[in-house]
């Protein structure tokens, strides 16, 4: 009775470790082997079937059998989602299935700068090889994104799928500055005085952005321009003259701007009218915003590039003048050397 217990529990003990090695070699095949040395990029086509992909996945050297490939898709819930792909060497099969049936696509980073037009960010997204497609619509399709103006789109860093098309990149950033349009609106703060629409406080922080990179700056240049419409005087900002001159490109491609240039006839010209431009003449970021609504307390009316960077800051005309002065004794300097 007990040699016949002994070899029962030896049969037993063999069957477990039979068992063992089995769930081994199947662990090993599924998620640690990999017949795939270097990285591959996957395009799966909407309605592909799960067979099609391991098919395709099979014929580049990517997995060993269709048949585990299905097994594993059906661990991770049965379908794979369409989208580009990048697979990285020595992807198991269950890997490369979850990555599919999870929709874990490749990705491509966009920065849209702060301060560029809704001409200059088209020209850049078409620069990005990563991405697809029109940055205009067809003439047959009428949604937001077809329609943009200045002022429309948020700046910033948007983390998309490769392929995108630049579209839909463009209506990221306008939905995303929808929002933070929604979230002031909901805050119930006060514009300050003399603002009294979003478009006003978007055309006004478009002009601080285009005026100084250094968002410590802008609240002061954003209190400068506020203390002039309150006064009923002209803004004279030089890049609402440039959007003028460039009809809406914003940039003048190196060339200098004159002072013949002030007295060019359009709505943007502050040196020619009062107050705000109609729309804003650039894409603004949230340091501009936040200065127009937040802006320094001061007295100052006027400023001037200061040749390190940033502004000088005057109460007076005369003071004014004087550092006018001295901006132009730092060009002069600067265009003897060679600078």
């Amino acid at each position: 009775m007990k040699r016949r217990n002994f070899k029962q529990n030896k049969f037993i003990m063999f069957a477990v470790l039979a068992l063992m090695a089995a769930v081994s070699v199947a662990m090993y095949t599924l998620c640690v082997r990999s017949p795939l040395n270097v990285p591959i990029v996957l395009t799966v086509d909407r309605g592909a079937s799960v067979s099609a992909v391991g098919t395709q996945l099979q014929s580049r050297g990517a997995i060993d059998s269709v048949t585990l490939f299905k097994a594993c898709i059906r661990m991770y819930g049965g379908r794979v989602q369409r989208g580009l792909y990048e697979i990285p060497a020595h992807a198991s099969v269950c890997k490369i299935a979850r990555m599919l049936s999870e929709g874990d696509v490749a990705s491509t980073t966009v920065v849209i700068p702060e301060g560029l037009t809704i001409q200059q960010t088209k020209q850049l997204l078409l620069q990005n090889s990563e991405l697809t497609g029109s940055v205009d619509c067809d003439p047959s399709v009428d949604a937001p994104v077809c329609n943009l103006r200045d002022g429309d789109i948020f700046p910033d860093t948007y983390r998309v799928a490769r392929g995108t098309s630049r579209l839909a990149v463009l209506d990221l950033a306008r939905a995303k500055m929808n929002d933070i349009q929604d979230a002031w609106k909901k805050s119930g703060k006060i514009m300050p005085h003399p603002l009294k629409t979003w478009n006003d406080v978007v055309t006004l922080a478009s002009i601080v952005q285009k005026e100084t990179p250094r968002a410590a700056e802008m609240p002061i240049v954003a209190s400068v321009y506020l203390n002039r419409l309150r006064k009923n005087m002209r803004l004279q900002a030089d890049p609402t003259v440039v959007y003028a001159l460039t009809d809406g490109l914003g940039d003048m491609r190196g060339a200098p701007l004159l002072r013949g240039h002030l007295k060019i006839e359009s709505p943007y010209n502050t040196y020619m009218n009062n107050g705000l431009p109609p729309t804003p003449i650039a894409n603004v970021g949230q340091a501009a915003i936040r200065a127009v609504l937040k802006p320094a307390d001061t007295n100052y009316f006027f400023f001037v590039a200061d040749g390190r960077g940033g502004h000088n800051f005057s109460n007076t005309y005369e003071e004014h003048l004087q550092h006018h002065a001295d901006w132009r004794a730092i060009k002069k300097s600067r265009s003897e050397q060679g600078e």
